[in-house]
C-alpha cells in the first residue's frame, strides 16, 4: 500500500553508486538479510532504506569516521564534493534500498549512514534499526541480538484471566541515589524485585523503553525506536531484567509508541533529504494527515516500507527481548488524525496486520491498546477488528475514580459504579481495569489519596476509599492493573524527576499487605475463589441511598467458586445488612478490608469470619445472607 503523497520516481541508483567502489556483493543471493546492521562472518553488512538519495556510505569507528561531512556525527550541508576518504560505500538494491559490507567491522562498534541527498547535500543519519545507540543525538553501535545468554528462558506468560499488572517507569520506580541528577535504571528495579514477588503481581508493564530525547521523560518522545534507552542500562541489560523477572514468575510487557514519533532528536526526519510541504519526508506523512498533539509526526501508515518498520519493531520486542506483550499508547491516534472519526484507515490496518501476526507467531504473547473510547472493534478478530487481546477501558476507570473521590455520600452514584464493574466487551478480560496509571495521576489529577484528601492524603478518607477502590479493581471483571507505589499509599502526581519514596512501603506496611491479599484473593491462590477468574458477574444488590453494592463472580459456579463482594461507599456502620445471596449454606470472609491488620486507622469493626445464607428467596435470588458492612469497606465472601 502507499499513499499519493510518496508517488516521486524512485532516483536511479547505479550510476550514482557507480561513481565510488560498492562494498556489497554483486549477487544479491550472497548478501546479509534484514534492515540495519547485520552480522555476516568477518564482518557486518548494512542496509538502509533511503529512496530519494543518489548515494549512501557507511561510516564508523571501523574507517575512522572518514566518510562524515563534517567530522561530526550530525547532519551537515556542504557545497564541496563527497569526501575522498569515503571507504564503505553501499549499492543500490533497487526500491530505495542500499546494501553494503565492511569486513573487520564487528559488535561494538559505533557507525552512521550518510545519505547523498538530491540537492547535493551529504546527511549524516542514525540507523534507524539501530538496536543500540549512544544517545538519541549519537551513534547507533553494532550488536549481535543473538548474543546473550538466556540460560534457556523458556516463559510462559498467564493467560489473560490469571493476570495481575503493575505498570512501572523504570526511571523512577527505584532509585538508590537521588542526588546523582540521573534517572534510575533496569538495574535499580532488579533491585526491588523482591517487592513484586511478595507484592503477587505476576506481570510488570514497562512505560517506553525505546531511545528518547534527553534522560528525563516518560519515554513516550522515542526518538529510536530500535535501540533501548541508554540511560536506562540498553539492551542487553533489558534482556537480563527479562530474563530476571521470568525467573521469579513474572511477565514483561513493553510500552510501544506508534501513533507519533519523536518529536525531538529525530533523525528520521527527512531522513534522506526529501520531504513535501516542509514536513518530514519519507517516514512520516506529507500532508493533513501528519498533524498530531505531538507534532507533525504521524508515521505514514500507508507506505510498505514504513508499515514493515513498525511491524519489525512490535516483533523485536517479543523475539529478540522474549518480552510477553505489547501496550500500544493512544491508538485512537493511529485511525485518526484527532482521535475521532476513523479517517486513517491504514493506521488500523496496521494495528491488525500485527496483532495478527503476533497471535499466529507468538499466541501465548498478548497486545494490549490504550483506546479508551469504548470501541468493542478494538479486541475483535472479526474481518473490521484490530485484534488486540485486551484495551484500556474508561467505563471502569473514571466512575469508580469517582465514586471514591467524592467527598459527599448523597453524591455518589452506586449505578454508575455497578456499569463499570459489570461493562464487557464481550470477554471479561480484553479489558485492563484500574484507578491508577501514568495517565490518570497526572495532567492535572493526582494520586487517588491525594484527589480523596489533599489536606491529608494519609489520613482515614484516602487509605479507606482509595483501598475501596482496589477491591473493585482485584474483584471485577477485567485484567487488574495497579501503577507503581499505588500499594504503598504513594500521594502527590507522578513526575518523571521524582522517584517514588520507599520509606512509604514500610510506613504502610498494612496497606501493601492488604493490596498482597487482594492479588492472592484474585490469583486464586488458596483455591477459594476461582470465580475471580471467571467471565461472570452478576449484582445481587444496589441500594442507592445507603450507597451498598453487591454482586457475585463466578466461572463454574460451586464451592471454592462462587465469590460474593458486598462494597460500602458510605461513612456508615451496617452491622445487619442483608442481601440476597447465590447459594444457601456456608459462606466465608476472605478479606475484610475495614480490618485493623492494615491500618491502626481502620474501625477494626467485627466481621464474622464465616456467615451461613438461608434458603429464603430474596430479589429473585434463591438465598439470603447478613452481613456486617464497616463504613468505606468491601466484604468479600467465598462459597464453602
Amino acid at each position: 500500500m502507499s499513499s499519493s503523497a510518496h508517488q516521486n520516481p524512485t532516483p536511479e541508483t547505479g550510476d550514482a553508486s557507480a561513481t565510488r567502489t560498492p562494498t556489497a556483493p554483486e549477487d544479491p543471493a550472497t548478501r546479509a538479510r534484514g534492515m540495519g546492521a547485520v552480522l555476516i562472518d568477518g564482518g557486518v553488512g548494512f542496509r538502509v532504506w533511503a529512496p530519494h538519495a543518489t548515494g549512501v556510505d557507511v561510516t564508523g569507528d571501523f574507517d575512522d569516521w572518514n566518510a562524515l561531512p563534517s567530522g561530526e556525527p550530525q547532519d551537515a550541508k556542504t557545497d564541496a564534493p563527497e569526501p575522498a576518504t569515503a571507504e564503505h560505500t553501499l549499492l543500490g538494491e533497487g526500491n530505495g534500498f542500499w546494501y553494503g559490507e565492511v569486513a573487520g567491522a564487528h559488535v561494538g562498534q559505533q557507525y552512521r549512514f550518510v545519505i547523498h541527498a538530491a540537492d547535493g547535500r551529504l546527511i549524516s543519519r542514525i540507523d534507524p534499526y539501530a538496536r543500540q545507540v549512544t544517545s538519541s543525538v549519537g551513534n547507533g553501535v553494532i550488536t549481535d541480538p543473538e548474543a546473550f545468554d538466556w540460560q534457556g528462558d523458556s516463559f510462559t506468560p498467564p493467560t489473560l484471566n490469571e493476570l495481575v499488572i503493575y505498570e512501572m517507569h523504570v526511571g523512577t520506580f527505584f532509585d538508590a541515589d537521588p542526588s546523582d541528577d540521573r534517572p534510575a535504571t533496569l538495574d535499580a528495579v532488579e533491585q526491588k524485585m523482591s517487592h513484586l514477588v511478595h507484592l503477587g503481581v505476576n506481570a510488570v508493564e514497562l512505560m517506553p523503553m525505546a531511545e528518547f530525547a534527553g534522560d528525563y521523560s516518560w519515554g513516550y518522545n522515542p526518538a529510536n525506536i530500535f535501540a533501548v534507552e541508554s540511560t536506562y542500562g540498553g539492551p542487553e541489560k533489558l534482556r537480563e531484567f527479562v530474563r530476571i523477572a521470568h525467573s521469579h514468575g513474572i511477565a514483561v510487557i513493553i510500552d510501544v509508541v506508534y501513533n507519533h514519533f519523536g518529536p525531538s532528536d529525530l533523525d528520521l526526519w527527512q531522513f534522506d533529504g526529501w520531504s513535501e510541504n516542509d514536513k518530514g519526508g519519507i517516514y512520516f506523512y506529507n500532508d493533513w494527515r501528519s498533524a498530531t498533539p505531538w507534532g507533525d509526526t504521524r508515521p505514514d501508515y500507508g507506505r510498505g516500507e514504513v508499515r514493515q518498520f513498525i511491524h519489525d519493531n512490535a516483533m523485536m520486542w517479543l523475539g529478540e527481548f522474549h518480552a510477553d506483550g505489547l501496550r500500544y499508547d493512544m491508538t485512537p491516534y493511529m485511525r485518526s488524525v484527532d482521535a475521532g472519526e476513523m479517517n486513517i484507515p491504514d493506521g488500523w490496518s496496521l494495528s491488525r496486520w500485527i496483532n495478527s501476526d503476533i497471535r499466529a507467531t507468538y499466541p501465548e504473547r498478548f497486545t494490549i491498546a490504550e483506546d479508551l473510547h469504548g470501541y468493542g472493534a478494538v479486541t475483535s478478530t472479526g474481518e473490521d477488528g484490530a485484534a488486540f487481546h485486551a484495551q484500556w477501558d474508561n467505563h471502569f476507570v473514571h466512575p469508580i475514580r469517582a465514586a471514591v473521590i467524592a467527598a459527599d455520600d448523597a453524591s455518589r452514584d452506586m449505578g454508575q459504579v455497578r456499569d463499570a464493574v459489570e461493562f464487557s466487551y464481550g470477554d471479561a478480560f480484553s479489558r485492563v481495569i484500574y484507578t491508577e496509571s501514568h495517565d490518570e495521576v497526572a495532567n492535572g489529577s493526582a494520586r487517588v489519596p491525594e484527589e480523596i484528601d489533599a489536606g491529608d492524603p494519609d489520613g482515614y478518607f484516602a487509605q479507606k476509599r482509595s483501598t475501596l477502590g482496589a477491591a473493585l479493581v482485584f474483584t471485577s471483571p477485567g485484567v487488574p492493573m495497579i501503577f507503581q507505589g499505588q500499594e504503598f499509599l504513594t500521594d502527590g502526581w507522578f513526575r518523571d524527576s521524582v522517584p517514588l519514596d520507599w520509606h512509604m512501603n514500610r510506613e504502610f506496611h498494612g496497606i501493601v499487605r492488604l493490596y498482597a491479599d487482594l492479588i492472592d484473593l484474585r490469583l486464586n491462590v488458596d483455591g477459594t475463589t476461582a470465580g475471580l477468574t471467571g467471565q461472570y458477574a452478576q449484582t445481587l444488590h444496589l441500594h442507592d441511598d445507603n450507597n451498598v453494592y453487591a454482586f457475585h463472580r463466578w466461572s463454574e459456579g460451586g464451592p471454592g467458586d462462587d465469590v460474593v463482594v458486598a462494597a460500602n461507599f458510605n461513612n456508615s456502620m451496617y452491622g445487619e445488612y442483608t442481601i440476597p445471596m447465590p447459594a444457601a449454606g456456608g459462606w466465608t470472609t476472605r478479606v475484610n478490608t475495614d480490618a485493623r491488620v492494615y491500618s491502626d486507622l481502620f474501625t477494626g469493626a467485627v466481621v464474622p469470619a464465616h456467615v451461613e445464607a438461608a434458603a429464603e428467596p430474596l430479589d429473585g435470588f434463591a438465598a439470603r445472607a447478613t452481613l456486617v458492612l464497616p463504613p468505606y469497606a468491601a466484604v468479600i465472601l467465598s462459597r464453602d
